[in-house]
């Protein structure tokens, strides 16, 4: 008997985990003005690699997250409190959001600050903290 997943489960998870992680990067990014951002966004992105350790195997998930999950802990964790500290150097209290904007064409400006800073190191420390439990539990 076969130890490995079905056809039909390994084939929806070829289609399924590109998009989720495509969607966890959607909601990472909308979490500014409304629900979303670095937390929710995260589960989904584990969600994907969730998905491929079930329809493949752990070798495999691992092998295309490409990076130790405590490796993301520590980024995440990081970012996030440098984002808290970069306004601190300015004398201003910590986490305190600053923005730069950049102009593009004509009157359009991309707007970028250290909240999405701070979202994006939430959202790596939660892949990372869900996938070292998950691959932990796999390998079990």
């Amino acid at each position: 008997m076969s130890t490995l997943p079905s056809l039909i489960l390994r084939t929806a998870v070829r289609w399924i985990a590109p998009l989720l992680l495509l969607f966890s990067l959607f909601l990472l990014v909308r979490g500014h003005h409304e629900p979303g951002g670095g937390f929710s966004g995260g589960l989904i992105a584990s969600t994907g690699f969730a998905l491929l350790t079930f329809g493949y195997d752990l070798v495999t998930a691992r092998r295309l997250l490409r990076v130790h999950p405590s490796a993301l802990v520590l980024a995440g964790v990081g970012l996030a409190l440098a984002s808290g500290a970069v306004p601190m150097l300015g004398g201003q209290p910590f986490l305190t959001g600053l923005w730069v904007t950049i102009p593009l064409t004509g009157e359009a400006a991309l707007k970028l600050g250290t909240p999405l800073v701070f979202d994006v190191g939430v959202y790596l420390a939660v892949i990372g903290a869900t996938l070292a439990m998950l691959f932990a539990f796999a390998e079990e």
